[in-house]
């Protein structure tokens, strides 16, 4: 089916895995709604996608506030009429020991990378059940597969964003919308990485923004329920 024409909603798009998605999803067509916390590298990467020709809005959202979430899917389609593509890509990471954790970080971490996801999916199945057709790719970890020392609680969000999107699917499919969960391992971001000596040959976000184009691009028959994305040779 392609990217061309559609409109994308696509969250944490200020910088890196984000990013990297506005920007291949721009030059494949799509019409984009970018949103992030923070409005002044949110705007930034907004003028730098319009400077290239591509049509896109940027909207501050909290994806730990409702309204804000509510207000940004009901932008999206206020603006374009229709939602075809959402990229839950918004989030962030705390990693310490359990027993040093607070229970406000706790929160935080699902407020934000899980109940956020919920919200914006919510919201735009509003939309997408009435088209009929609609593809949701929810950007989780490979965290969410395996241990992580020292990360009990956001591979929690993450093992929590795979069980919602594998019950997802089989609940909207019969809308002929899709599913799609991208399980990155070591991605090249601030994110990930302060000081690694590996940092050459992990994952870069474009990897990642590559491995979106394509879930959302296949025939409209055809849909990938999971893809885990990992570098060829870290080491």
């Amino acid at each position: 089916m392609g990217l061309r024409g559609k409109v994308a909603i696509i969250t944490g798009a200020s910088k890196g895995i984000g990013k990297a998605i506005a920007e291949h999803y721009g030059r494949e067509g799509a019409k984009l709604i970018i949103s992030a916390r923070h409005g002044e590298m949110l705007h930034k990467t907004n003028d730098e996608l319009k400077s290239n020709g591509v049509e896109s809005m940027a909207v501050i959202a909290d994806m730990a506030r409702e309204d804000d979430v509510k207000k940004l899917v009901k932008t999206a389609a206020d603006t374009f009429g229709r939602i075809d593509v959402l990229v839950n890509n918004a989030g962030f990471g705390v990693f310490k020991p359990v027993s040093e954790m607070t229970t406000g970080e706790y929160d935080e971490l699902f407020d934000v990378n899980m109940r956020g996801t919920f919200i914006a999916t919510r919201e735009v199945l509003k939309y997408m059940t009435g088209q009929n057709d609609g593809v949701i790719i929810n950007i989780a970890s490979l965290a969410g597969k395996n241990a992580v020392e020292n990360g009990a609680a956001y591979a929690a969000t993450k093992w929590a964003m795979l069980g919602f999107g594998k019950s997802l699917m089989l609940e909207v499919r019969k809308y002929n919308i899709r599913v799609i969960t991208i399980c990155p391992g070591s991605v090249d971001t601030d994110f990930s990485f302060g000081h690694s000596p590996n940092r050459d040959r992990v994952l870069k976000p474009e990897d990642v923004a590559e491995a979106a184009v394509l879930a959302a691009s296949l025939p409209a028959r055809a849909m990938m329920s999971e893809i885990d994305l990992r570098p060829t040779n870290p080491k």
